[in-house]
């Protein structure tokens, strides 16, 4: 497992866990990130990613994106 902060961009992705707070994880959820999901980074900017999940562009800092395993 990886952190989804230094995934490779292009490739299709399964999540593994999502750590954190309660709070954290609840936020992560509700934007579409749960276990088993299939993810995919499209790009990096100056550390944050935007993150195809469920059919929807997702933009996330690199402190959440860390908290994401691959």
């Amino acid at each position: 497992m990886i952190p989804l902060a230094i995934a490779p961009i292009g490739e299709k992705h399964k999540i593994q866990a999502i750590y954190g707070s309660e709070n954290v994880r609840s936020h992560l959820e509700s934007l579409g990130f749960t276990c088993d999901s299939e993810i995919g980074v499209v790009s990096k900017t100056y550390g944050n990613l935007i993150v195809m999940v469920k059919g929807s562009r997702v933009a996330l800092s690199e402190d959440l994106a860390k908290k994401i395993m691959v």
